[in-house]
C-alpha cells in the first residue's frame, strides 16, 4: 500500500496527513526507502539529505496529532534543484566550478517553504550552471527521462522532472530563465509553473540571469502547483474551486515565422483542443509580430547577462566546463554593452506591444517545445546538433521570459508533449484558474 503514496500528488498526499490516514514521517521514510533502491536515483539526486528530512518529517507528524498543522502541504516531501542553497548542504549548480561550495543558510524560498511544513528530501542534478534546455551534463550527471532513457529530459531542472516523473519526490522545486521548469515538465508529462519574474525571492539562489531567473514548481497537477506556489512565497493559494473553460478565449500562437514544429508536437496541440472547444473555448489563432522582434533580441539579452554574472567563476577553471556550455556563456561576449542597453529598451515596446495585442483573450497557447526530445547519444557526439536542438527546444518557451508573462506547462495527453498556457504578468491566480479547468478537460 505505501509504495502508492509515491504516486500521489502533494495535495492528496496532504490530505491524507490532514486525515491521520498516512504519517508524514511514514511516507518520507517510503520515499527515502525509493530513492536509496532506485538504480536511476544517482542520475537524479545529486545529494540527499535524509536526516533533515526525517528531522522535518517529525515535526510535521507532531504538529499533525497537535492538530497545529501550517498548511495543506505540512509533511510533503519534496526534491530542490542543486542551484537553491540549503544551509550546511553542499549546493554546486552543476557545476564542478563550484564543488564543495557549502552555504550557510537556506535560501529564501526553501526557508519559507521549510515554514509551510515542506520536507526537503535532497538536491537534484541539473544542467551546468542551469544554461541549457536539455538537461544534459557530462560533468555531473543526466538524469533519465520517463518516457524513454535515451531521450533528453529537458532542462535545466532536468533531475527536478525525473524525481517527480519517477516517484521519488511528491514535487520538485526548480528555475526557469528560459525554459527550465516547463521544458522538462513537457518532455517527462509533469505540470510545470513558471511564476512573474520578481514575484519569488532569489535570495540565496545560484543565478544565471537575474532579470529572467525565477523558482518554480515541477508537480503532478495544477492543484499541486497553486499550493506549491503559495508554500514557496508564503502568500494564499489561489481558489481553485469551480473553475470552468465556458467562454474562455485563447489564442493559439502562430509561429512559422520564428520557426517549424515538428509534426509530432503540432498533432498533440490539434488533438488538445478539441476537448478545450468541447469545454466551451473560444479558439483563434494569429501571429503576434513582437513575439518575432523579440525573439532576435534573444541572444543579446540572455548570453550577454548570463555571462556578465558568471564571467568570473567561468575563466578561473573554463576546462572543468562541458565545452558547448562555456562556449554558450562565452557567445555573450559579443555583445557591447550599448547593445544590452538598446536591446533592453526595444524588449520593454515590445512587451507592451505583446500585452496590448493579447489584451482580448484569457491566454495565450501553444506547444510548450517545438521539438520532441532527441537522443542524448547524439547530441553528445555532434557539437553543432547540440547547438541547433538547444536552441529550439528553448524557442517557445522563450517567449513567456521575454514579454515578462507567467507560464504553465500541462500534459496535453501525448507524452512527451506539453501544451504551454501563457498569461499577462502578475495574474498566476487567473492562468492556474484556466489550467485547472483546462487540465479537468484534457483528462491529462
Amino acid at each position: 500500500m505505501s509504495d502508492t503514496w509515491l504516486w500521489m500528488t502533494a495535495a492528496d498526499l496532504g490530505r491524507a496527513f490532514e486525515a491521520g490516514e498516512i504519517d508524514p514521517r511514514e511516507a518520507t521514510e517510503v520515499y527515502l526507502s525509493a530513492i536509496e533502491s532506485h538504480p536511476q536515483a544517482p542520475g537524479i539526486y545529486a545529494r540527499v539529505t535524509a536526516d533533515r528530512a526525517r528531522a522535518e518529517a517529525d515535526a510535521a507528524a507532531a504538529r499533525a496529532r497537535a492538530g497545529l498543522r501550517r498548511g495543506p502541504l505540512d509533511g510533503v516531501p519534496v526534491s530542490w534543484k542543486d542551484l537553491f542553497d540549503t544551509a550546511g548542504t553542499a549546493t554546486e549548480a552543476g557545476s564542478a566550478l563550484l564543488a564543495g561550495r557549502v552555504p550557510e543558510r537556506d535560501a529564501a524560498v526553501l526557508a519559507h517553504a521549510g515554514r509551510a511544513g515542506l520536507v526537503c528530501l535532497g538536491k537534484t542534478h541539473l544542467t551546468e550552471l542551469a544554461f541549457s534546455g536539455l538537461g544534459i551534463n557530462p560533468v555531473t550527471a543526466t538524469p533519465p527521462n520517463i518516457n524513454d532513457p535515451e531521450l533528453a529530459p529537458g532542462g535545466s531542472s532536468s533531475g527536478a522532472a525525473a524525481s517527480v516523473a519517477f516517484g521519488l519526490a511528491a514535487a520538485g522545486i526548480g528555475s526557469d530563465t528560459g525554459g527550465s521548469i516547463r521544458v522538462p515538465s513537457s518532455w517527462n508529462d509533469l505540470v510545470g509553473l513558471k511564476p512573474t519574474h520578481g514575484l519569488l525571492s532569489l535570495e540565496g539562489v545560484v543565478q544565471l540571469c537575474p532579470r529572467f531567473d525565477t523558482p518554480g514548481p515541477l508537480c503532478r497537477s495544477v492543484e499541486d502547483a497553486a499550493l506549491l506556489l503559495a508554500a514557496l512565497s508564503g502568500a494564499p493559494a489561489p481558489d481553485l474551486a469551480g473553475a470552468s473553460l465556458d467562454g474562455a478565449r485563447l489564442l493559439v500562437l502562430d509561429t512559422a515565422e520564428i520557426g517549424p514544429t515538428a509534426d509530432g508536437q503540432a498533432r498533440a496541440l490539434a488533438a488538445a483542443l478539441d476537448p478545450l472547444r468541447a469545454a466551451g473555448v473560444r479558439v483563434e489563432r494569429a501571429a503576434l509580430p513582437a513575439v518575432a522582434e523579440a525573439m532576435a533580441l534573444a541572444p543579446c539579452i540572455f548570453a550577454a547577462e548570463a555571462y556578465g554574472t558568471c564571467r568570473e567563476l567561468i575563466e578561473a577553471r573554463p576546462e572543468l566546463m562541458f565545452a558547448p556550455v562555456l562556449d554558450r556563456f562565452r557567445s555573450g561576449e559579443a555583445f557591447s554593452a550599448p547593445d544590452y542597453v538598446a536591446a533592453w529598451q526595444k524588449l520593454d515596446r515590445l512587451r507592451a506591444e505583446y500585452l496590448a495585442g493579447t489584451a482580448g483573450f484569457d491566454a495565450v497557447v501553444l506547444t510548450t517545445t517545438p521539438n520532441l526530445a532527441p537522443n542524448v547519444e547524439a547530441l553528445l557526439a555532434d557539437h553543432a546538433l547540440f547547438v541547433r536542438e538547444n536552441l529550439m527546444t528553448l524557442r517557445n518557451t522563450r517567449i513567456g521570459n521575454l514579454m515578462g508573462l507567467c507560464a504553465l506547462s500541462l500534459p496535453s495527453g501525448t507524452p512527451g508533449c506539453g501544451l504551454m498556457v501563457m498569461a499577462a504578468p502578475g495574474s498566476e491566480a487567473r492562468l492556474l484558474r484556466l489550467g485547472a479547468a483546462m487540465e479537468a478537460a484534457l483528462g491529462a
